[in-house]
C-alpha cells in the first residue's frame, strides 16, 4: 500500500503533467496557426510525451494500490509570441517541472519509499533531456534573431521530430 503523502503528490504531478501536455498542445495551435508546421509538429509530439508521463505516474499509482485522482486543467493561452519567446517559456516550464520531480524524489527519500524513488530516478534524467533539448531550441533561435530563412530550416528540421515511447510505458498503453 502507499503512503498517503506520496499518493497526494504523484496525483499532484500527474495533473502537472497533463497540465503540461495541454499547453504543449496550445503551443501547437499557436504554430499552426502561424503556419510553422514543423515547430507545431515538434509541440504535439511534446504535448504526447508529457500525457505519456502522467500515464506513467498514473499506472505506478494503480499498480501500488493507490487511487489515481483527477482534477480539471486550467486553460492554456492562446497566443506565445516568436518562437524564441515560445522556446523561452518552454525551457523555463521544463525547469520548473524538473523542481517538482526533485521535490517528490525528496519527499520520497524523506518517506523511505524506494520504489518510488527509483521511478524518479527515470524522470530525473529524463528531466535533464527535456532542459537540454528546449535550451539548446532556445539558443538556436536567439542565433537566428528572427530571420526567417533559419526559422524555415529549424521549422523543417524540428517536423522530423518522431514520438518513442518511454520505457516505463512500453507495453501499458
Amino acid at each position: 500500500m502507499l503512503n498517503q503523502r506520496i499518493a497526494h503528490a504523484i496525483n499532484q504531478q500527474i495533473i502537472g503533467e497533463f497540465s503540461s501536455a495541454y499547453l504543449y498542445l496550445a503551443m501547437a495551435a499557436h504554430f499552426e496557426n502561424a503556419d510553422l508546421k514543423g515547430f507545431a509538429r515538434w509541440m504535439r509530439i511534446q504535448a504526447q510525451e508529457e500525457a505519456s508521463h502522467a500515464l506513467i505516474f498514473f499506472n505506478f499509482l494503480t499498480d501500488r494500490e493507490g487511487q489515481p485522482v483527477l482534477a480539471q486543467l486550467e486553460v492554456p493561452p492562446a497566443e506565445f509570441g516568436t518562437p524564441q519567446e515560445v522556446f523561452k517559456k518552454v525551457k523555463d516550464h521544463e525547469r520548473r517541472v524538473s523542481a517538482a520531480i526533485d521535490e517528490l524524489a525528496d519527499l520520497a527519500v524523506a518517506e523511505k519509499d524506494h520504489a518510488t524513488r527509483a521511478l524518479l530516478d527515470w524522470f530525473a534524467t529524463e528531466q535533464v533531456e527535456e532542459q537540454s533539448v528546449s535550451s539548446n531550441i532556445h539558443a538556436r533561435l536567439k542565433l537566428i534573431s528572427g530571420d526567417p530563412t533559419g526559422i524555415l530550416a529549424l521549422d523543417r528540421e524540428l517536423g522530423t521530430r518522431a514520438y518513442v515511447v518511454p520505457p516505463p510505458l512500453a507495453g501499458k498503453i
